[in-house]
């Protein structure tokens, strides 16, 4: 009989006691789901997020994105160089109108010449023969001069014609200019770095 009491009070603390906590459940122990009808029956249904599925690119435009890609990064790269020797330009031109004779000016254009050799020598000499021709485009878009009238106004016609055959053997041309239509992809970099710094300036 004993044994019966203890089976009885088992099952009353066993179900009794589910009745007891299922009472006292509250909003937060159930997890709504949506539902669907399925074969007369309701069944939990959730959506799942979309995934896009990309195809590979043509060869095409792999070609053209590595392009684009190499032509940014030549750009990002020379884009100060060609600033810099925008100013640096500007600032010899209006120091050797001011000077007296030719040794002189001689004598100034060689400090100054070795200054951007400590200051960017071995930067520049790193820099590849593509890098080498953006920075060429560049630096006349920044000046107004090409590099082969540059030095031939700066070092002389014969250092001139020395470094345009220099170019001439690694197919570059220093007589290369900047054209708004056909450099308009350097041009839209150009852009999107002077809006980055601005940008940057700003905040």
């Amino acid at each position: 009989m004993r044994y019966f009491s203890h089976i009885t009070l088992l099952l009353v603390l066993i179900f009794g006691g589910s009745s007891a906590l299922a009472q006292q459940r509250t909003a937060t122990d159930t997890i709504p789901l949506p539902t669907v009808m399925y074969n007369g029956e309701l069944i939990p249904a959730i959506t799942l997020p979309f995934t896009e599925v990309v195809d590979r690119l043509p060869r095409r435009l792999v070609k053209e994105h590595a392009r684009w890609t190499r032509l940014r990064n030549a750009v990002y790269v020379t884009y100060p160089y060609a600033l810099t020797a925008a100013a640096l330009l500007k600032d010899v031109n209006g120091k050797l109108a001011s000077l007296p004779d030719k040794r002189a000016r001689k004598e100034f254009l060689a400090s100054k010449e070795k200054e951007m050799k400590e200051k960017f020598g071995n930067k520049l000499e790193d820099l590849s023969v593509y890098q080498g021709k953006v920075l060429m485009k560049l630096i006349n878009r920044q000046t107004g001069e090409n590099c082969y009238d540059i030095i031939k106004e700066l070092k002389g016609g014969f250092n001139a014609r020395v470094w345009q055959t220099v170019a001439f053997f690694v197919g570059g041309d220093l007589k290369t200019e900047y054209d708004i239509q056909e450099d308009r992809d350097i041009e839209m970099i150009v852009q999107e770095i002077e809006v980055y710094h601005s940008l940057k300036a700003y905040n």
